[in-house]
C-alpha cells in the first residue's frame, strides 16, 4: 500500500540560486544515522554556487541527486511528516479527498538579498494556492503579497523596502473548500 505522504519534487522548478539554498538545506539536514543508505550523499548535495549552478549540467546533476535521495528518503519515512520535515524536503500528500482544508504554517522567513524575503510554508494537502499578505504598520493593515499555487511552499516576497519590518502571514486556499486560517504573523526585517 502506497503511502499518502509524499517530497514535494517542484525543485526542479527552482531558478538556480534558489536551488543551491534548497539542496544545502537538504544535503545540512539529512541525517546518516536515519537514513544510512542514501544513493547520494549529502556532501554531494550540500554547496556549490549560483554561478555553478547556473550551468545546465550542474543543475541537471544537482535535481537529480534530490530526485534520487528524495525516492529513498520516502521508502524510510513512509506516513511520518516529522520525520520528512527534519530532513529539509517538503512534504506532498497522496490523499486526494475532498475535505476541510488543514492550517498551515510559517516554517521559515529569511532574508534572501537585498529587498528579498524567503518565506516557507507547511503543505496543506488539497490546497489550489497560498495567499500570502503583509503589513507594516504592525498588522492594522493587510496588503496582498502574491498567491502562488500550492506547488510553491518556498515563497519569493521581493521589490521590500530595506530597513523596514515587514509581519507576513499566509493561508492555504481550495476551490470549494474555502480556505484555511491565516497563520500566526512572522516578522522580518528587510535588508
Amino acid at each position: 500500500m502506497r503511502s499518502n505522504l509524499g517530497i514535494l519534487r517542484n525543485f526542479y522548478q527552482y531558478k538556480p540560486d534558489h536551488l543551491v539554498i534548497f539542496g544545502t538545506n537538504v544535503g545540512t539536514n539529512l541525517d546518516p544515522v536515519k537514513f544510512p543508505n542514501l544513493p547520494v550523499s549529502p556532501a554531494t548535495i550540500t554547496g556549490g554556487s549560483p554561478t555553478y549552478a547556473a550551468r545546465d549540467t550542474a543543475f541537471d546533476a544537482l535535481t537529480a541527486a534530490l530526485d534520487t535521495d528524495a525516492d529513498y528518503v520516502e521508502t524510510i519515512v513512509k506516513d511520518n511528516l516529522e520525520m520528512l520535515l527534519s530532513t529539509g524536503y517538503l512534504p506532498v500528500s497522496y490523499n486526494h479527498s475532498s475535505s476541510p482544508l488543514d492550517d498551515t504554517a510559517i516554517v521559515g522567513l529569511w532574508n534572501n538579498g537585498t529587498m528579498q524575503v524567503l518565506l516557507q510554508l507547511l503543505a496543506v494537502r488539497n490546497a489550489k494556492v497560498y495567499q500570502v499578505e503583509t503589513s507594516t504598520d504592525g498588522g492594522k493593515t493587510w496588503v496582498e503579497a502574491c498567491l502562488p499555487t500550492s506547488q510553491s511552499q518556498r515563497i519569493l516576497l521581493a521589490n521590500l523596502v530595506p530597513g523596514t519590518t515587514y509581519l507576513v502571514r499566509a493561508r492555504a486556499v481550495g476551490g470549494s473548500t474555502g480556505a484555511s486560517n491565516w497563520t500566526a504573523p512572522g516578522s522580518i526585517m528587510s535588508t
